[in-house]
């Protein structure tokens, strides 16, 4: 069952933007944080942004002052808004909640979307 649905990768030209949504399925309850990450080829998955239930928020050092991690009140849509891209943004970014369960955290991670950025 797809519990995260995530949109609005594509191809963009460096210098430009893109913003990617994903929703999150009502079924989640007790999210505690919300992430992107991504992964390009041959290198291994990394963490871009994460935003916490109580707006605590990280980023990775590369994409600092271009990239934003926000969300609705409700925690059912976490979006990543990229601006001045460059050819090393491009990856497959993957949408991820955690969630407590009992006393056990509970990742959940939808399908990832391309980007890629090139002339």
């Amino acid at each position: 069952q797809v519990q995260l649905v995530e949109s609005g990768g594509g191809w963009v030209q460096p210098g430009g933007s893109l913003r990617l949504s994903c929703a999150v399925s009502a079924r989640i309850f007790n999210i505690i944080a919300m992430a992107w990450y991504r992964q390009a080829p041959e290198k291994p998955r990394e963490l871009v942004a994460s935003i916490t239930s109580d707006d605590k928020i990280t980023y990775v050092d590369s994409i600092k002052g271009r990239f934003t991690i926000s969300r609705d009140n409700a925690m059912n849509t976490v979006y990543l808004q990229m601006n001045s891209l460059k050819p090393e943004d491009t990856a497959v970014y993957f949408c991820s909640v955690t969630s407590t369960v009992g006393l056990r955290f509970q990742d959940y991670w939808g399908q990832g979307t391309q980007v890629t950025v090139s002339s």
